[in-house]
């Protein structure tokens, strides 16, 4: 075991003056806040990527993990921060010395070293040997992007502390983005479950792997707490502000290993400590764990669209050099050699002294530094790490190719495939969908998700990088005695290719598509809406609630004193059905989702909500209409010109939940007025509330709608006439109408 501190003095030096070395009561009493940071997930879930490399170190938006991390602990005012390195514990160790960490103003970073740790249990037992934490102090993974300040969370712990010795911890949650229906295609993780106590905010229960549905709640919780939250919207952040006793409590019980699974449920169960832990909700800001490679692909892509802000691509902090804000969410680094023919689309980051070929085409992805693009290149949602080569006529969809790799001419790799390091892939080769392929070999043995990254650890492993060239070749450099079975699987990805395909095990398959930065297939979607629109049950551990008692899906209360269905306190589901019509139609514009799956999800929330197509049409308008809003438009003639781009474009999803028109004869095949005057309604209230620039461009955008034949003819004039009786203030947008309607009246006049 190793501790690397950094090279500064914080004391101030032994040369001093009296006056420069006095330190004041006050000053020596304060305990400056701490932080431990574990460089080490304790998981395989990035294989092989991780054989190589920490996964604390891997390229995100192509900066270093960590260095997000430890840039919001700083911003926070974080002053001590203990590193804890296990796997690959040198390269962490390493970095953090040639980073510009150790030379920042009043924060200090150590690394601790150990080979022995196999769980974060380990790791924080030995922290606690060592006797460097002094209060309370933040325990935060190194895959952690966040930008939320933690001044209030800690006040709260703080004051807790203060009334009840027992409350030792506090988790940072925030509501998820996406519905249990669609969580998984965000996140790649499994629903959570959490029961609070929604006055004091302690958490009673955590449940990540709920078997087939059901909830299992002890009868105590309900007579021990006047009401309690069930929840299966919220996101855990992985940021836990801790007291001390936290690391006392793994070193008393050293069957603790993992976070949540041992420690968390551990305390939540125990009777006798009488321990408690309890939740601190962020509401606008950000935080996010990076757990799977679906979760890699969610956080790049919300660090690209400045979610994470300060930290994105155009902002320099320490450990990344910024790239310019280009249109369109793209950025691009200040040496870039770029063809003229060659297309660079929206929300995509080039990195510096990259060079793309003629005819190329780039949209939704990162792409590192120096990396060799060739002519007629198609990428689309691809992670390109550093010092790539891509061949001419190449085509990448939804992958990750990590540093050093070399794709020869005419290659496919379909999406959900991961090249490691320094993989060649031979020409006109078509890599499968999901495939892994690495320079070393799979493991034998399929090891837990507890056990550590060794690239040498381990003879299932084959040390293959050294082999470079063809396959004849790699006999001859060798100094690996290699069977015919091996030199035939190291060129299993074409001729002249180098790496070895990784098997998927059919008990891991169903793990591919959920952890994949390929979207998720629609098939699948199918399947999650299914499952998620199941009754949830929840029971007593001696039996079930009675049927007026029962917890709700989605932050519903139970009162245990009174189980009166009136009580039931439940959220507004339209707002939040409207706010995943949102997320989903970004996610749409973002990654280029084709209608027909927009509208399987669409149809799954509205299913999952119990809401009607009249809901889906008003949430769809609102969506695009807040996208146009979000591009610039200088006056509001641009505005106009905004909304007419994504109404066309979006037109079809749209008129899935409208009228049918035959467009051959111009009659219309089924009429959903009530649907089409929702939308009209739905933009007079964007122009009163969330959308007032709309409210002089009213007129022209209703015209608009009817000219691309969405709205109808017939609902603006039933509008109007609903609106006859209403009052003055009511009538705003009415009386802005007033010759579009005339004209729609005499027009029909005359048809008539």
């Amino acid at each position: 075991m190793v501790a690397k501190k950094s090279g500064r003095n914080r004391g101030g030096g032994g040369g001093g003056t009296a006056a420069a070395t006095e330190v004041s009561v006050e000053e020596l009493a304060r305990v400056p806040l701490q932080a431990i940071l574990l460089a080490d997930s304790f998981a395989t879930k990035f294989r092989p990527i991780t054989l190589e490399r920490p996964k604390v170190l891997l390229p995100l938006v192509n900066v270093p993990m960590i260095d997000y991390t430890l840039a919001w602990l700083e911003s926070a005012g974080v002053e001590e921060v203990f590193v804890f390195c296990c796997a690959h514990a040198k390269q962490v160790a390493e970095h953090l010395e040639n980073s510009q960490w150790f030379a920042q103003p009043n924060f200090s970073v150590t690394a601790i070293e150990s080979n022995n740790a196999v769980g974060a249990g380990d790791a924080l037992r030995l922290i606690y040997e060592q006797n460097v934490i002094r209060g309370d102090f933040v325990l935060v993974s190194g895959d952690t992007v966040s930008n939320m300040s933690l001044a209030e969370a800690l006040g709260e712990h703080k004051e807790r502390r203060r009334k009840d010795s027992n409350a030792i911890m506090t988790m940072v949650i925030t509501q998820s983005k996406t519905s249990p229906t669609t969580r998984q295609s965000r996140l790649g993780t499994d629903e959570l479950f959490m029961a609070i106590d929604p006055d004091t905010k302690q958490l009673l229960y955590y449940e990540d792997k709920s078997d087939k549905g059901t909830v299992s709640l002890d009868k105590t919780l309900l007579s021990d707490h006047p009401s309690i939250y069930l929840h299966n919207d919220k996101q855990d952040c992985y940021i836990d502000i801790c007291s001390p006793e936290v690391l006392s409590t793994f070193a008393d019980n050293f069957d603790y290993q993992h976070l949540r699974r041992h420690f968390l449920k551990g305390l939540l169960d125990d009777d006798i400590m009488g321990y408690k832990i309890f939740t601190h909700e962020i509401q606008s800001n950000y935080a996010a764990r990076i757990d799977n490679f679906r979760s890699y692909d969610t956080v790049s892509k919300d660090i690209i669209q400045r979610w994470t802000y300060p930290l994105v691509p155009d902002v320099q902090f320490v450990g990344n050099s910024s790239a310019k804000l280009d249109r369109q969410g793209m950025y691009r680094a200040s040496v870039v050699g770029q063809s003229r023919s060659a297309q660079v689309g929206p929300f995509t980051v080039i990195g510096s002294g990259t060079t793309i070929g003629s005819q190329s085409q780039i949209s939704n992805s990162v792409v590192g530094e120096g990396c060799k693009i060739g002519a007629n290149v198609s990428i689309e949602g691809c992670y390109i790490w550093h010092n790539v080569t891509i061949e001419d006529g190449c085509q990448l969809k939804h992958a990750i190719v990590c540093d050093g790799v070399v794709i020869k001419s005419g290659v496919i790799l379909e999406p959900g495939v991961v090249l490691s390091y320094k993989v060649v892939v031979g020409q006109q080769f078509i890599v499968p969908a999901y495939s892994k392929v690495s320079l070393y070999q799979q493991p034998i043995k399929q090891d837990s998700d507890e056990e550590l990254e060794y690239a040498d650890s381990s003879s299932g492993f084959m040390d293959a990088s050294s082999l470079s060239g063809l396959p004849d070749k790699l006999k001859e450099e060798s100094t690996i005695q290699l069977s015919e079975s091996q030199l035939q699987a190291a060129s299993e990805v074409g001729s002249g290719g180098v790496g070895f395909i990784w098997s998927t095990s059919e008990g891991s398959h169903e793990e591919e598509w959920r952890h994949s930065v390929a979207p998720i297939p629609a098939a699948k979607l199918l399947e999650i809406m299914h499952t998620s629109n199941n009754e949830l049950e929840v029971v007593q551990q001696d039996g079930n609630l009675p049927p007026s008692g029962e917890l709700e899906r989605d932050s519903v209360t139970a009162n245990s004193n009174d189980y009166d269905d009136d009580d039931v306190d439940v959220k507004d589901d339209y707002e939040v059905f409207e706010n995943e019509v949102e997320a989903t139609f970004k996610r749409a514009l973002e990654e280029n989702i084709k209608e027909d799956d927009v509208i399987l999800e669409v149809n799954s929330l509205r299913l999952s909500y119990n809401l009607a197509t009249a809901d889906c049409s008003g949430a769809l308008f609102y969506s695009m209409m807040k996208s146009a809003l979000s591009a610039p438009h200088p006056s509001p003639s641009d505005l106009v010109k905004n909304a007419a781009t994504v109404i066309t474009k979006w037109k079809k999803l749209l008129k899935y939940y409208l009228p049918s028109i035959d467009e051959e004869v111009g009659l219309l095949i089924s009429s959903s007025d009530p649907d089409e005057i929702e939308v009209i309604l739905k933009f007079e209230e964007m122009c009163l509330e969330s959308a007032k620039e709309y409210s002089t461009v009213f007129v022209q955008i209703l015209h608009l709608l009817y000219d691309k034949d969405i709205i109808q003819e017939e609902a603006i004039l039933n509008w109007a006439s609903e609106k006859e009786g209403a009052d003055e203030t009511d009538k705003l947008f009415v009386k802005q109408a007033e010759k579009f309607i005339q004209w729609l009246n005499e027009a029909s006049e005359e048809e008539d």
